[in-house]
């Protein structure tokens, strides 16, 4: 695999209680951030709605910055602005709700026919979702559909860790690695990890599985999305564990004082390149 650990991405969630615009995309590039994570949200980006599909895909065909990846929704929710409501689910035990999440799912990965990108990231469940083994089984069934569907858009599903009994980074391990589905891959998202049992052994889990990430920073207690740096996670140990192939993605939350600035973020990406150069 090409090594792509000079590449800078950021996801869009940094401003995921705005509509997203071409400005907030012009604006990164002129940062220089080389790809950005668009989240899926209907307050922030309606990947149903074909002209918010169509403005964007305009900007990108124009532009050198790349649409990296797609997050898929989590929510039904489509009231601007939030990201809670009943949960987009591919392991939902109720057939109806979970066909209805692997259909919202599809409608996200159709992006790709408009604006190619290469990956989808993806929950595998509910924060309250118990490790129930019918869970499991209607998951693989979900999944065989999607990675299909999104094998024929060039897209690779990636299963993020959260803190769920089921998304735990082995969990997810075991998973791919006993279903082989073809398709399936991990994204590491350092923040969730560090909540629940922490950043370092949970990439050192999920290792050349995870073919994308989310790097954000905490207290060890709470999903605050941070800059790296800024709480408790050890990133000059973090960066030695981490494939080298694996571009930075910085998935960050607007903070009560409009931080982090492109300042901010430029200058941490030069901390990140930096410690992870000094880990080689």
């Amino acid at each position: 695999m090409t090594n792509h650990s000079n590449r800078r991405l950021l996801s869009t969630y940094r401003w995921i209680s705005h509509k997203l615009s071409t400005t907030h995309l012009t604006d990164a590039e002129n940062a220089g951030i080389n790809g950005v994570e668009i989240f899926c949200s209907a307050g922030h980006f309606d990947y149903r709605d074909p002209a918010a599909v169509r403005d964007i895909a305009m900007w990108f065909a124009g532009h050198q910055m790349k649409l990296h990846s797609l997050h898929a929704p989590t929510s039904r929710d489509f009231s601007p602005g939030r990201e809670g409501g009943s949960p987009v689910s591919v392991s939902d035990l109720e057939r109806v709700r979970r066909l209805d999440a692997v259909d919202e799912i599809k409608r996200a990965l159709e992006v790709a026919e408009k604006v190619p990108f290469e990956i989808m990231v993806l929950h595998f469940g509910g924060s309250r979702d118990s490790d129930d083994p019918r869970r499991w089984d209607v998951a693989f069934s979900s999944l065989e559909n999607l990675a299909i569907f999104a094998r024929q858009r060039g897209v690779t599903l990636a299963l993020e860790n959260t803190p769920s009994e089921m998304a735990k980074p082995g969990n997810l391990r075991h998973f791919i690695e006993d279903t082989r589905l073809p398709g399936l891959k991990l994204c590491f998202d350092s923040g969730h990890a560090q909540i629940d049992g922490g950043a370092v052994p949970a990439m050192e889990t999920m290792g050349a599985l995870a073919i994308t990430m989310h790097l954000h920073d905490n207290h060890g207690e709470k999903d605050e999305h941070l800059l790296p740096f800024a709480g408790t996670i050890e990133w000059e140990k973090l960066l030695k564990v981490m494939p080298p192939e694996l571009p930075l993605l910085l998935e960050l939350r607007e903070q009560p004082n409009g931080s982090p600035t492109f300042d901010e973020i430029r200058s941490t990406f030069d901390a990140l390149e930096q410690a992870r150069e000094n880990s080689e």
